[in-house]
């Protein structure tokens, strides 16, 4: 359960690294970049072990490192439209509610056994997301705009149980910081030919602040994969209530950061679904 802890507090850690970025106006784009070299960094100092570059590309694990990559700068940008167009809480769900994805992949891909009570945990966890998140004042979302918390939601759960899948038939438990370390490089090095595509429309804008926002997100960012990693691999709970334990406690650990650190209101509503998220815990973690 520690690895479980450590998880979902360097991934909530990364949330509250964002909202410091509105703050002190630390362009994202740029910031993530340089997370994605930081996170690299660490990973491949944490590895004890020795490797040479050129025998990476023949790790069974390499291709998922390069298509997680990719994924994760894609849903990043897919979640800041959904922020912009629809509000930060429609994100905030799509996000955390993608948990389904996994959970469902676990019982038919790995053969997980979920009992009556587990499936109400899930099923209350779901909720807990939903109305932890909410706002009383939902903005009203066309049709057509719907296609944006849908790819949220699915490359969430997709990322999600890659990296389950890859955990659990590929990568050795000493080539977590490695693996990890390529996933990230796969992402910065997708953001930065993002960027270089762009140059003549928007030049490359790299300042101190985005740098120190960089490093800031990257070092959390690179510790939420890590241990989560690591808890995956606990002997006492399966894949789908490590997911759900993770999500639901993300969203109660921001909530309660959201409050202390940034006197964010939070509603009846919202209170209700944070209660909710106890019981899912309990109900999970428990049975």
């Amino acid at each position: 359960m520690i690895d479980l802890t450590l998880s979902v507090f360097f991934s909530s850690l990364i949330f509250v690294v964002f909202k410091l970025f509105s703050v002190h106006k630390v362009e994202t784009f740029y910031a993530i970049i340089i997370n994605y070299l930081t996170a690299c960094a660490v990973g491949l100092l944490l590895f004890e072990g020795e490797f040479a570059f050129e025998e990476i590309p023949q790790k069974s694990w390499f291709p998922g490192t390069v298509f997680l990559g990719m994924l994760f700068i894609l849903i990043f940008n897919f979640m800041a439209r959904t922020s912009q167009r629809l509000g930060v809480s429609v994100a905030s769900v799509a996000t955390k509610m993608s948990l389904v994805v996994p959970v469902l992949i676990g019982v038919f891909l790995y053969k997980e056994q979920l009992g009556l009570l587990k499936v109400i945990g899930i099923l209350l966890a779901l909720a807990a997301v939903y109305f932890a998140s909410i706002k009383d004042t939902p903005r009203a979302m066309k049709l057509r705009a719907l296609s944006l918390p849908l790819m949220v939601f699915l490359g969430s759960g997709i990322i999600d149980a890659s990296i389950k899948y890859l955990q659990e038939y590929h990568v050795d438990n000493s080539e977590f910081p490695l693996f990890s370390a390529f996933i990230f490089a796969a992402a910065a090095l997708t953001g930065i030919l993002i960027v270089l595509t762009r140059w003549r429309r928007s030049p490359l804008r790299v300042n101190f602040k985005n740098i120190i926002g960089g490093i800031s997100l990257g070092i959390p960012n690179f510790f939420s994969i890590y241990f989560l990693l690591r808890a995956l691999q606990n002997t006492t709970l399966n894949s789908a209530s490590v997911f759900t334990l993770n999500n639901v406690a993300i969203v109660m650990f921001t909530t309660l950061a959201g409050i202390l650190l940034f006197k964010e209101q939070i509603s009846k509503t919202n209170w209700g679904g944070i209660i909710m998220a106890v019981l899912s815990i309990v109900l999970v973690a428990l049975f």
